[in-house]
């Protein structure tokens, strides 16, 4: 350390709160939604090597703190004073840029003509063109399909904009003029932290600042190592599924081995399934990736609150993500809903982490990140799309306490869009907009409840997309003996005649008057829900959490009615409830045991080695022939749909022939 600790911790500070100041320019001259309410954006300042030294604490996205700016910055080439770099190609940017909406600017930041560090802004714009409005949908196969592609350019040359870009990307979204605010925001954002880096300087010289980048990082990467040790050395494994892949009814497997060694953590995703043919991809370049070290970055600051935010936090782990998997994708594969693999990333994570610090690590949390999205017809041509509410559901139950309700910060911390300003950007009335009873896992400790929100639209030719829906198949699992929470739903028209239920959707036309019911997923729980505290359950049931029913089916206990009308503990009842205890919960639910049944670890690993011994053109195809193969051996719906115990032995017959079929093409 080069640096002092009092002037370090002094330089840092100003730093950080540099990065709060250009989140809170951006923010406050933005022109969308999704960004101005939301909060999905964000600002940072990196050193001259690229990692960020210093990054907001209180405001915007905070997963992408292990990002760097350097493979970008090398793309584009010299730089000068007044250069704008502007990207949101993932593979390109190295994995910066993580899907086409999220558009990054970097502007190198210069002192007596050295560079002394780079602002960085992004933003998730509205749209950037491709094949449906807010240009994102599941189905995508390819990142072509999901908009106009930016490798990393120049923005503005020496301070003046390059009309050519402008140009192009204006023509490319269904939203030019918000875009276009948007960037103009990022682009003030950047100049206030050009200022206020300057200040720092000017305050502590050059030589001070410079130091700093390098020792901020040094010293977060210590405690971090230091934060890691505190668990118990060893090597955990845990699988986990996204529901299937969008284009065929098969699950998507993401498998995590974690090694722990005096503060040293190896993540291995072996075992992971291959990039598939839609936009569940992660672009991780086989790096320490943010969307797939999210749940780390998260443990280290709960191990050690008081961690100073930068590019530190990430030194300690390493990864081995095999290359054509879906946590390490080639182009051109489709990216756009890599979110959605993330929250299972995060899942599978917290599982085998939670092996290693079962006193620290809950149960899964809802897995699910929804924007809700409607695209209309907008006065006087061109359309309106708009983000109604990032829905999400609960967190995990952990040892000592319940799950957040209706808040889920797993991948990112997005804000809810207040309903007045929804109902005044787009033609859609909230109707409910709540947390869903009886949704969150039992448990000793119960799992954080789901969301419901109910919109009815009020305008002709509207559209609906609702990107990331999961955890309709799979529920989020519990631990340590406590349940899973309630698998979500999307329904059209909700008990009126004409009712349509879905599962994942691309893109669905809506007519006047319809209503959207969508419910998030609960969270799972911690512990024997029969051990449950009463009264806990009671307090559930008056804030409306738990239902009556379930407070005596799952909980064992039973209430009356009190003289001022609310629920009161009914003790003989509840004694006489509890004196017989039901079966166990499964803790990810009998649909997640019926398709281990089928494929269980040894079947599922040895499909997954041999599919990978293929060429990446040929490994989707043959997973999704084996795949359907085996499910039509098992009754339609399955896992959902139980299957008898003869069915699940042929399925399994089927999937032990198939893979050796395979096995015997590659080596013959």
């Amino acid at each position: 350390m080069k640096l002092d600790p009092v002037t370090l911790e002094i330089i840092g500070n100003k730093l950080g709160a540099l990065t709060e100041e250009m989140c809170l320019t951006l923010q406050r001259t933005s022109r969308s939604l999704y960004v101005k309410e939301t909060a999905d954006f964000c600002c940072a300042l990196a050193g001259p090597d690229g990692a960020f030294t210093a990054y907001p604490r209180g405001i915007g996205v905070s997963g992408f703190v292990g990002l760097d700016v350097r493979t970008a910055v090398d793309h584009v080439g010299p730089l000068e004073p007044g250069d704008v770099i502007v990207t949101n190609d993932p593979y390109t940017s190295g994995g910066l840029a993580t899907h086409l909406t999220d558009i990054q600017l970097i502007e190198p930041y210069f002192h007596d003509g050295e560079i002394i560090g780079y602002g960085w802004a992004f933003i998730h714009c509205s749209d950037i063109g491709g094949r449906v409005p807010s240009s994102l949908a599941p189905t995508n196969h390819e990142i072509y399909q999901e908009g106009l592609r930016i490798p990393p350019v120049k923005l503005l040359r020496a301070g003046e904009p390059s009309r050519d870009i402008a140009a192009l990307l204006q023509a490319n979204s269904r939203t030019p003029e918000a875009n276009d605010g948007d960037l103009r925001a990022m682009l003030a954002a950047l100049r206030t932290g050009r200022e206020r880096l300057a200040r720092v300087v000017a305050q502590h010289g050059a030589a001070d600042v410079a130091a700093a980048h390098t020792d901020l990082v040094d010293h977060t990467a210590d405690q971090a190592t230091a934060a890691l040790a505190t668990l118990r050395d060893g090597t955990y494994r845990f699988t986990d599924y996204l529901d299937d892949d969008a284009v065929s009814p098969v699950p998507v497997r993401i498998s995590v081995t974690a090694t722990l060694d005096r503060g040293a953590l190896h993540l291995d995703f072996t075992g992971t399934d291959p990039q598939v043919d839609a936009a569940f991809n992660i672009a991780s370049h086989g790096r320490a990736h943010a969307w797939i070290t999210t749940r780390v970055l998260a443990l280290i600051c709960t191990l050690d609150p008081g961690i100073p935010l930068n590019g530190g936090l990430i030194r300690p782990v390493t990864v081995t993500a095999p290359e054509g998997s879906v946590v390490n994708a080639t182009p051109p594969a489709a990216v756009g809903i890599r979110h959605a693999t993330a929250s299972r990333v995060n899942d599978a994570l917290g599982g085998a982490l939670g092996l290693a610090a079962p006193e620290v690590m809950p149960a899964a949390s809802s897995g699910l990140v929804v924007p809700v999205v409607v695209a209309e017809s907008a006065p006087g041509g061109g359309q309106n799309v708009q983000v109604l509410e990032p829905m999400v559901g609960g967190t995990g139950a952990r040892d000592g306490a319940d799950g957040v309700d209706g808040r889920d910060s797993g991948i990112s911390n997005l804000a809810n869009n207040p309903v007045e300003t929804v109902e005044t950007e787009i033609g859609a009335e909230i109707v409910r907009y709540a947390l869903r009873p009886d949704s969150g896992g039992p448990g000793r400790w119960r799992g954080g409840c789901g969301l419901e929100l109910v919109f009815r639209v009020l305008g002709d030719d509207s559209r609906l997309l609702a990107r990331g829906l999961e955890r309709m198949r799979f529920r989020p699992w519990g631990t340590a003996g406590g349940g899973p929470g309630a698998p979500a739903e999307l329904v059209i028209n909700e008990g009126l005649p004409g009712e349509r239920r879905y599962t994942k959707i691309d893109m669905v036309a809506l007519r006047r008057g319809d209503t959207v019911t969508l419910r998030t997923s609960g969270a799972g729980g911690y512990g024997d829900p029969w051990t449950r505290d009463p009264g806990a359950v009671l307090a559930d049931l008056g804030r409306g959490l738990v239902t009556e029913r379930a407070a005596a089916a799952t909980y064992g206990v039973a209430v009356t009615t009190g003289a001022d009308g609310r629920p009161v503990l009914d003790e003989t009842a509840t004694a006489e409830l509890r004196r017989t205890p039901p079966a166990p919960p499964a803790g990810a639910g009998p649909e997640r045991a019926a398709w281990d049944a089928v494929h269980d670890t040894e079947a599922a690993d040895r499909l997954v080695a041999a599919l990978f011994r293929l060429p990446p053109s040929r490994r989707s195809t043959r997973r999704a022939a084996v795949h359907t193969a085996v499910l039509a051996a098992l009754p339609a719906g399955f896992p959902v749909t139980a299957a008898s115990a003869a069915e699940v032995a042929e399925a399994r017959a089927v999937l032990d022939r198939r893979t050796a079929a395979l096995e015997e093409e590659i080596t013959g």
